[in-house]
């Protein structure tokens, strides 16, 4: 099942490490099957406050992401990004391509109190 590493990265002023951790971070991901999904693209927000950018790579499964993300290769780069930009950083699993919410759905009925 696809995995995904999404990024909600925060505005922040160019500086030479940004530009380095950039040009070297597609190489510590593309070893595990990691891919860009979105990366350096416009989002348009419709609800809410979405302020700074969103990358998302893409990964084959849950462990190839979190290889990726515990590898040595991507811990030697990462302070390039973590001393600059300020975000939130995600991991989360994909669901399969036959996925029905129904499960979801009895879940959150079953959850809900008597008459509601």
């Amino acid at each position: 099942m696809p995995a995904y590493v999404i990024a909600h990265l925060q505005e922040a002023p160019p500086h030479p490490e940004i530009a380095e951790y950039i040009e070297r971070l597609p190489g510590t991901f593309e070893v595990y099957g990691g891919r860009y999904l979105v990366h350096a693209t416009p989002h348009d927000v419709k609800e809410g406050s979405w302020p700074g950018h969103v990358v998302m790579i893409g990964f084959p499964g849950i462990e190839e992401a979190r290889a990726w993300w515990d590898s040595p290769a991507y811990r030697e780069i990462a302070s390039l990004r973590s001393r600059h930009i300020e975000g939130d950083i995600v991991m989360v699993e994909g669901v399969p391509e036959d996925y029905d919410p129904a499960a979801a759905v009895k879940a959150l009925r079953d959850a809900l109190p008597p008459g509601e």
